[in-house]
């Protein structure tokens, strides 16, 4: 690509291009740095959230997880910033919005995302300093990765353990059936290139890699010649280009780097493969059965092809009215569609993947048969233009819309681009959409199009893998007894000095530990770099309607809400509420049945849905509200639809499908038992704070684990068709009562917008009025809590909870801090460093009034239990600078202002009101945040944290069952 003469550029760098995506409101500008190679994307914004992402090319050919452990070990510690641990350290003392590094399957990413200039520039040398001058010190990779330790490192006549930071993420992640699942199905669809590999690594095959292995990888892949930039926000490239000159690139010579990622030598034939996975002894092993069928695609760099592959996708599995999810939906041959359905484009090849779960061994060819017979009727009966438009128009909605609620915006359009970059292909096209779908809407007209992608996308390609992951209740014991065996056999094979070597490691690894840095070397942002109180979006209120409208820059979509106040229930009616919220948009409306309904939604907007949410007071935690939220959003060229659509669903949606409520209840069962290896860490404080308030005990009784235990047992009286009938009743007659509630309006969209918003309320919904609304109230809960929750997972999640205040309570800003303090301080060190779980940490959530405390993906019990007493020993007992308080002080600071979407913004503005959260309380909360002391945070500690009043939850496996009695903890089955 020819450079373009520009005198504002860098001379270090050339420009290769400048593109405006009107869409986006962007210009997207690449870049090549003339020494080292280096690639540069920059993607202009008016926005002061910048972003940066630099990620490396990763290709690893096996299982050792070495590109995981390599960007763990890299945060380490550098040349210019020699300390133990930069990375956590910088995220106490910064004001970034965002914070982290990730590793994908072909490359490995550190991003950072900052409003402050100051704090975005600190960020960066620390980050530049990292990747390309990383330590990498052995003690560093014993930490993080894996090491060799007696159970007691002391004591060399105790057992021999694995132990390491990533070794137990991983056990916690290959838990997840899903997760054993795509990994099996990648290594068969891939049997030659890097994809066939784990590259966050196999816990066997992690203690298999060396230290040496980890630096001759470092030395290959970390050079610039072999890196990619990526920046977005409002600061200029050349500004950038400023900074990785002098920070890295200029110590750089151009290094050939042979990295291919080649195509994957195609199969001729079909591959069916069965594999075991484990589940509890006892549990028993019916519908536990995974199957899915994976086909090999094209390039995903490759616009046309992409596109064509979530045209294919969409049509075949968006919703309950697309043809093949409908089949694995209505199917007998398992309970509900596999979650991994879909499309998967984030590789060099892109991958189809349908299937099902709860099924039995042995069922794979009725499961192809389905699949089959399925794609030939959409081959020969093809599908209507008006279906497909509405897929275009999903794609559109997708491109347009500004996130960046959960994760900063710009990294998003970020790791779209990405594949492209490391693949070969071009991130402005993938980022530039309009061209290719007018492309496509021409394409569509003819008939023959999709039907023809099917066939030579799916029905002719032989390059298939049917899997079969069935359940197997002595795999982990045999597992662990391989493990303890080959640990038995290396210590009997011990030398005198080794043993020495081993206890001495384990010794200077503690000694690091415990060694206290100088952190003065670091940069960092003070409380004088604090923002003052970030402005809020102003709705304006419409009395008529009890409509309060936002007008933002929301890049062509409006969104709406429908807001209901909870009315007075039952707990059996209370208990339905999350099976209603699901279902209510998922099920037939009016005239409509549930397909209908579904295409209907599909062409007219970008989804809609319902929530329940529930808040004590700002002073009273026991005293709580409620409500059913109603919302959905489109293109503004849609906004009349979009208001009918959501009155319809929510005055006329019913539930007399009875074969459709029961699939979809199976199928919430199935996403609600995937999620306790990945949240066990969040369902264990839910059990832990349960005794403490309504909003609490709702929260483990609706989505915790005792719901998760509920929706298992639904899900099991639902096969006898009474139950079934009884509960479809139930579900009509809670949405009679919700739907003759009082109601209020949300309405967020550009200026130009609103007031036709705001009529298309008064004309929609003027028939549809509704009585005042019924009150509902909830008795006050307190009691505490001692439990072990038992699970099939390789790994524990411990938590402890106490009874505190609510968020205006003059303690609740000092508890809030107290949390950073006490993770920074003490637990960071304890529970991962030490301890090797993955996370751990304490926080307070003034919304149920309780502070928990938490592990994640733990190895230990007893000893991270006692880890959460001797933190607040620590607190009290320990001499502690003002530094630290500032730095707790600063992440709470950083949380509160965290940038939001633009409609995320004005939801967030319009519920904090709806709740008694005004601007003027949370700026008394904030001016308490920056006014705590030392003294204050020991005084709320020792007045609320009193270890007699705690409550105990941990999630843990069966095998456990005796330790956890011990320490006399309740048994619940899960």
């Amino acid at each position: 690509m020819a450079a373009v003469i520009d005198n504002a550029t860098h001379p270090a760098f050339e420009k290769l291009r400048s593109h405006r995506i009107d869409t986006l409101n962007l210009e997207v500008e690449e870049y090549r740095h003339k020494k080292t190679g280096a690639r540069h994307l920059h993607l202009a914004a008016d926005n002061d959230e910048n972003v940066f992402f630099v990620a490396l090319r990763t290709f690893p050919m096996d299982s050792t997880g070495v590109a995981h452990i390599l960007e763990h070990t890299a945060l380490c510690g550098s040349e210019r910033y020699p300390v133990r641990d930069p990375f956590f350290m910088m995220i106490r003392r910064s004001l970034n919005t965002f914070m982290n590094a990730f590793t994908s399957s072909d490359w490995t990413a550190y991003p950072f995302a900052s409003m402050n200039r100051k704090d975005f520039n600190n960020l960066l040398s620390v980050y530049l300093d990292c990747v390309f001058f990383s330590k990498l010190d052995p003690l560093d990779f014993a930490q993080e990765g894996h090491r060799l330790e007696f159970e007691k490192p002391e004591d060399p006549s105790t057992d021999l353990v694995y132990r390491g930071v990533v070794y137990n993420e991983m056990k916690g992640a290959m838990s997840s059936p899903t997760s054993q699942l795509w990994q099996s199905l990648s290594s068969h669809l891939f049997p030659t290139t890097t994809y066939h590999y784990n590259s966050g690594g196999e816990p066997d095959h992690i203690v298999d890699l060396s230290y040496d292995d980890l630096m001759k990888f470092y030395r290959h892949h970390y050079h610039p010649s072999n890196a990619i930039f990526a920046t977005y926000g409002d600061i200029p490239a050349r500004e950038h280009h400023e900074k990785f000159e002098e920070l890295a690139l200029k110590r750089f010579d151009r290094l050939d780097i042979d990295l291919p990622v080649r195509d994957e030598k195609r199969m001729y034939a079909p591959v069916r493969v069965e594999q075991g996975y484990a589940v509890n002894e006892g549990e028993g092993t019916d519908n536990k059965t995974h199957i899915v069928v994976g086909w090999l695609l094209g390039h995903s760099f490759d616009l046309q092809e992409n596109l064509e592959g979530q045209l294919l996708s969409a049509v075949l599995l968006e919703n309950s009215a697309s043809p093949l999810m409908r089949a694995l939906e209505t199917t007998g041959l398992g309970h509900s569609p596999s979650p991994m359905c879909g499309l998967e484009d984030s590789n060099r090849e892109m991958t189809f993947v349908c299937g099902i779960e709860g099924s039995e061994p042995g069922k794979h060819e009725e499961l192809e048969a389905l699949v089959e017979a399925t794609l030939l009727k959409v081959v020969e009966e093809g599908v209507s233009e008006e279906r497909l438009e509405a897929i275009l128009h999903q794609l559109e909605l997708h491109q347009r819309e500004i996130a960046g609620d959960q994760f900063p915006y710009g990294l998003q359009l970020i790791m779209s681009a990405i594949g492209p970059m490391v693949h070969g292909g071009d991130p402005v096209e993938l980022l530039d959409l309009e061209p290719v779908l007018a492309t496509l809407r021409e394409k569509i007209r003819n008939p023959g199009y999709v039907p023809g992608l099917i066939r030579k996308k799916l029905l002719e390609n032989p390059h298939r893998v049917t899997i079969t992951l069935r359940p197997d209740e002595k795999l982990e014991s045999h597992r662990q007894d391989a493990v303890r065996e080959a640990l038995a056999r290396r210590k009997a094979e011990l030398t005198g000095d080794e043993v020495r070597m081993i206890v001495e490691r384990a010794g200077a690894l503690e000694e690091r530990q415990m060694r206290k840095d100088d952190d003065s070397i670091l940069p960092k942002v003070d409380l004088s770099d604090v923002p003052l109180q970030m402005p809020e979006p102003q709705g304006r209120y419409d009395g008529e309607m009890s409509a309060t409208a936002y007008a933002r820059g929301t890049n062509g979509l409006v969104y709406e809400q429908v807001v209901v106040p909870v009315p007075a229930l039952t707990e059996e009616e209370l208990l339905l509420v999350p099976y209603y919220t699901t279902l209510v948009s998922e099920v037939g409306c009016g005239e409509l049945d549930y397909l209908r309904m579904q295409d209907r939604i599909s062409a007219e907007s970008g989804g809609i849905g319902a929530a329940f949410s529930a808040k004590g007071r700002i002073d009273d935690v026991q005293d709580l509200s409620g409500y059913i939220i109603f919302n959905g959003k489109a293109l503004a060229r849609n906004r009349s639809a979009l208001t009918r659509l959501l009155r319809d669903v929510c005055t006329s949606a019913r539930f007399d499908e009875k074969e459709r409520v029961r699939e979809l209840i199976a199928q919430i069962r199935a996403r609600r038992e995937q999620a306790v290896t990945g949240s066990g860490h969040a369902l264990a404080m839910s059990a832990a704070s349960q005794g403490m308030s309504p909003g609490a005990w709702l929260s483990f009784r609706l989505g915790g684990l005792a719901g998760i235990r509920g929706t298992k047992q639904l899900d099991q009286a639902l096969k006898d068709p009474e139950e079934l009938a009884a509960l479809c009743e139930k579900l009509s007659a809670l949405h009679k009562k919700i739907s003759n509630q009082g109601r209020e309006f949300l309405v967020i969209g550009e200026e130009e917008q609103l007031p036709a918003m705001v009529d298309d309320l008064k004309s929609c919904w003027q028939e549809a009025s509704a009585p005042e609304s019924s009150d509902w109230k909830m008795e006050p809960v307190s009691y505490t809590t001692r439990e072990a929750w038992l699970t099939s997972t390789q790994v524990n999640f411990c938590a402890r909870a106490y009874s505190t205040v609510p968020v205006d309570h003059p303690d609740a800003a000092a508890l809030t801090v107290l949390g950073g303090f006490l993770r920074n301080g003490y637990l960071h060190r304890a529970i991962r460093e030490k301890g090797g779980a993955y996370g751990g940490g304490a926080g307070q959530d003034s919304v149920n009034g309780t502070f928990r405390f938490f592990s994640y993906r733990d190895p230990r019990l007893e000893e991270t239990l006692e880890d959460f007493d001797k933190a607040l020993i620590w607190l009290q007992e320990t001499d502690h600078e003002y530094q630290e308080l500032e730095e707790s002080i600063l992440g709470v600071i950083g949380q509160l202002d965290r940038p939001r979407s633009p409609a995320g913004a004005a939801r967030h503005a319009f519920h904090n009101k709806l709740f008694g959260r005004s601007p003027e309380q949370r700026a008394r909360f904030r001016e308490r945040v920056l006014a705590v002391t030392l003294e204050d945070i020991r005084r709320v500690a020792s007045t609320w944290l009193m270890p007699e009043k705690a409550s105990t939850a941990v999630v843990t496996s069966p095998e456990n069952r005796a330790r956890v009695e011990k320490l006399g903890l309740a048994i619940q089955e899960l």
